[in-house]
């Protein structure tokens, strides 16, 4: 069963329509109403974009990302997604001058088992990943950024800078990992 973690993004919608018309199971959480010991319960989770900062929703998508990383549970993070991905691990955010927001081309530099080719997808973010932690790699770039999609090791662990939930080709994505 897959979770999807609601932390509030304007996009969290879109993802869920998605998830619904193509027949995936899912069950939609805040983190505030997540049980820890529920996450037993879960085979997948995608963790949303977020609208604010907050340090207990945080801590919260973090411990969520050491289960998956401990338990070999599929994850995508979505935006903040993975940027908590990253911090959780080592690595570190910056603000960026402009606020990313548009359609952008992405070209995937390493093989993965979610994306092949080049792909048009949605920005929307103001922060993004300065520095990979170890064993966090980049496996797509863009113009405007170096890490669009990371990935764990060669695990089902993924981070997507971009919403996926908001273009056709972000669609095939989130299906690909679903169908891991």
């Amino acid at each position: 069963m897959l979770l999807v973690v609601d932390n509030g993004s304007i996009y969290t919608k879109q993802l869920t329509d998605f998830l619904t018309q193509k027949n995936i199971l899912f069950e939609k959480q805040s983190p505030q109403s997540l049980g820890l010991d529920s996450l037993f319960n879960y085979d997948s989770f995608i963790l949303s974009g977020r609208k604010k900062n907050k340090k207990k929703i945080n801590e919260i998508n973090s411990k969520i990302i050491s289960h998956c990383i401990k338990n070999n549970n599929k994850l995508l993070g979505i935006c903040y997604g993975a940027e908590i991905l990253a911090l959780t691990l080592g690595g570190t955010i910056r603000k960026i001058s402009t606020l990313q927001k548009g359609m952008e081309s992405i070209q995937i530099i390493k093989k993965n088992s979610i994306c092949n080719k080049t792909i048009n997808v949605f920005e929307s973010h103001s922060y993004e990943i300065s520095k990979l932690p170890t064993f966090l790699f980049s496996i797509a770039k863009s113009m405007n950024c170096k890490n669009e999609i990371i990935q764990y090791e060669e695990r089902p662990i993924f981070g997507t800078q971009f919403h996926p939930e908001m273009s056709p080709d972000g669609n095939d994505l989130i299906e690909k990992f679903c169908s891991l």
